[in-house]
This record gives structure tokens, sequence and C-alpha cells, in this order.
């Protein structure tokens, strides 16, 4: 399963024309070129025309590290302005799989920056991450189901009511191994 965005749905392509227009926005802001931006970024020129155009559908990863080439961060690209529309209420779909699995980003602070996640796995459900900028960190506390996570230091998993905190500055997997669903709150810092 890749790290991508899902294609399909009304909330994706929401999110996907959201950060494409404030990307752009930003970008012209700075009078930036696009090979501009791809190079401060390490993002292919073309695929940030493609973003800019709501054409594609990037990794989480790949919108965090053309935020910080912006100055900003996935959440001012990604969350709503101001007053959500119902659909975005229970929060801003910023990823999904077409087994079910989903990531919503229900909110996020300012200074210091963190980012508030509810993720549901599928059974069999997987979500391969890129790391964070160094010192960053996830704070995971499972709701249901069983969450494993595949750090290089070894799996941890996690049952109903448990939680870690791990470095985000690392590659990791998000894995349920099991029958039922898992349903877990992330909370993201220095990201």
């Amino acid at each position: 399963m890749s790290s991508e965005v899902a294609a399909g749905s009304s909330a994706t392509q929401q999110f996907v024309t959201r950060i494409g227009g404030r990307i752009r926005a930003l970008r012209k802001q700075r009078g930036w070129s696009v090979q501009q931006l791809a190079e401060a970024s390490e993002v292919s020129r073309r695929m940030l025309t493609q973003i800019e155009l709501g054409q594609a559908n990037p990794s989480l990863a790949t919108v965090d590290r053309v935020a910080r080439a912006l100055n900003t961060d996935f959440a001012a690209l990604a969350l709503p302005e101001g007053d959500a529309t119902d659909a975005e209420v229970e929060g801003t779909v910023a990823w999904q799989a077409p087994d079910g699995s989903r990531a919503l980003l229900l909110g996020a602070t300012h200074e210091p920056r963190a980012e508030l996640w509810r993720w549901t796995l599928a059974p069999g459900g997987r979500y391969d991450a890129e790391p964070d900028r160094p010192g960053a960190q996830e704070i995971h506390h499972v709701l249901s189901g069983r969450l494993t996570l595949a750090l290089q230091a070894g799996p941890q998993v996690l049952a109903p009511g448990q939680s870690a905190v791990i470095a985000s500055d690392q590659e990791y997997v998000y894995l349920n191994e099991d029958a039922e669903p898992v349903v877990f709150v992330r909370v993201v810092t220095g990201a």
C-alpha cells in the first residue's frame, strides 16, 4: 500500500486542491519559480506542477518537504481556513487507501508546532512513513485494535489504551496485522 493519498473521494480531491492552491500562492508570494521550489524542497518540478494543478496525490512526506521549503508546515497547507464545511467537521482527510484505511488531520497548533491526527488502518493495512526533520516525535494512543509500529530498533505492538512515543526522524511503518481495524490517535511535534 502506498503512502500517497488515494484518488477518487471528494474529500481527497478537496485536500489535493487545497494544498495545490496554497503551495502555488506561497510560491508566488516568495517570487519563486517552480524550479526554485523544486530545488528547495527536493521535489521534482513535474510533481510540483501536478500538485499545484490538483492533478497529483502527493505523499504526506512530500507535502511536508514542500511546506518546510516554503517556511510553513503541513497543517497550514492542509487544514481548512476559519469555518469548516460539514464534510470537514470530523477532520481533513489527508491520506486514504482503497481498503478503507485513512488519516484525518484533526487540528494543529502554531507555536510550538503540533498536529493531532486520527488514523484508521483496515485489517492488513499499512502506511510507510518517511522520516520527519531531526528531533521530530510522535505520540500514539490506540483506541481500538492493535497497532504495530515497525521501527529501526524493532517492532512495538500497542493494544487498546496503550501509548508510545517514538522519534519520527527515522523510517517507520504503521501496520495492522490483525483481523479487526485499528484506530489510533497520533500527535506529531517538531515535524
